[in-house]
């Protein structure tokens, strides 16, 4: 009889500050967080959003004016995908047997002033299976990524994980995580930065972004009944100041709204998590089966929808910045016409430039 159990995975969620837009040095440190969370079990090895080689705290709290040299910092600290640094995570994934999911800042190949925010899922043979850019920047992101788009929103298969990835603001997405259930998602990984100074009025509550992400993941879990793997960038000294610039009150601010990392269950709870210090790796095992019971309550990309009355569309088609159209030559005519004597008419040949 054929064993149709879903799979059991030891998962591992890296909570950790990257070598602050220094890409080299926080690809030598990823590599030794990975062979860490590997030598605990880990199958599924999560980093936060766009943690090679930081997150753009400057935006929140600097004017624009003033963010210049940071912005460039952190695109020299970009990487291109594909790329070699895209591969050197690859052979990472590949020699320590895992599936590696980390968050970069992705240059775009043809600007110089275009950078994506992108998620990247390699399985264990260090294969990228999955290439994410996120939807829309949130709020001041929008000073430093471009727009991306639908192109491989969708899980991944690998041996019966069927693995999504949404990066931050997109776990509020409803539409987003929606087509990724639709699609049959079993295990979810969502990523957050390491910090979110939002309002400093006085007489206002400072954005929770620990208790915001907490809610967040377990929307998603409890309404797709799946397990959420949630990874977020840590925030060190080093950052706060080459921000801050000893600007007390600006580094007060940075520091004002901390990050969580944890694994929440297909009920909504926290079944691992957070860590205990600053930076550390939460791990769990995860059970998908669980699922399957649950869902008798509430199946919404199955029993529990109505399809004849609900219809989303999604367009994953990853748009170039040029689509050339180029016609023939006389002198290229000529020639077909005398070999063949088939051509009535000129003909157009289209081509995509990424």
């Amino acid at each position: 009889m054929t064993n149709d159990r879903l799979p059991v995975v030891r998962v591992a969620a890296v909570q950790a500050a990257p070598v602050f837009l220094d890409r080299d040095a926080t690809l030598d440190k990823l590599e030794s967080l990975v062979a860490d969370a590997a030598a605990q079990g880990a199958e599924l090895v999560v980093f936060g959003e766009t943690f090679v080689s930081g997150f753009p705290i400057w935006g929140s709290v600097l004017a624009p004016v003033d963010q210049h040299e940071l912005h460039v910092r952190l695109f020299e600290s970009a990487i291109t995908v594909p790329g070699p640094h895209a591969q050197r995570l690859g052979s990472i994934a590949a020699r320590h047997g895992v599936v590696l999911s980390v968050g970069v800042n992705e240059r775009a190949s043809h600007s110089l002033g275009q950078i994506f925010n992108s998620n990247l899922i390699f399985d264990r043979r260090g294969t990228l299976v999955n290439h994410r850019r996120k939807l829309v920047g949130t709020w001041h992101e929008r000073l430093t990524w471009s727009h991306g788009d639908a192109y491989n929103l969708e899980p991944v298969d690998l041996d019966g994980w069927f693995l999504g990835a949404l990066i931050c603001g997109e776990n509020t997405n409803t539409l987003a995580r929606y087509t990724l259930l639709a699609q049959g998602e079993r295990l979810h990984i969502a990523t957050y930065p390491p910090s979110w100074p939002f309002d400093q009025r006085t007489d206002a509550p400072e954005y929770d972004l620990a208790e915001s992400i907490r809610l967040r993941s377990a929307a998603h879990s409890f309404e797709g009944k799946v397990f959420t793997v949630v990874a977020a960038t840590a925030l060190d000294q080093t950052a706060v100041d080459a921000v801050a610039r000893g600007d007390e009150r600006i580094e007060r601010l940075l520091k004002a709204s901390p990050t969580v990392s944890m694994v929440v269950g297909p009920r909504g709870d926290i079944v691992a998590g957070p860590p205990d210090g600053q930076e550390g790796i939460v791990t769990a095992t995860v059970d998908l089966n669980e699922e399957i019971v649950l869902k008798r309550a509430h199946d919404i990309v199955g029993t529990y929808n109505r399809f004849d009355i609900f219809d989303l569309r999604v367009d994953k088609t990853r748009r170039p910045a040029i689509t050339a159209t180029e016609a023939r030559s006389p002198e290229s005519d000529r020639f077909w016409s005398d070999t063949a004597s088939v051509i009535t008419s000129r003909e157009e040949v289209t081509t995509d430039v990424f």
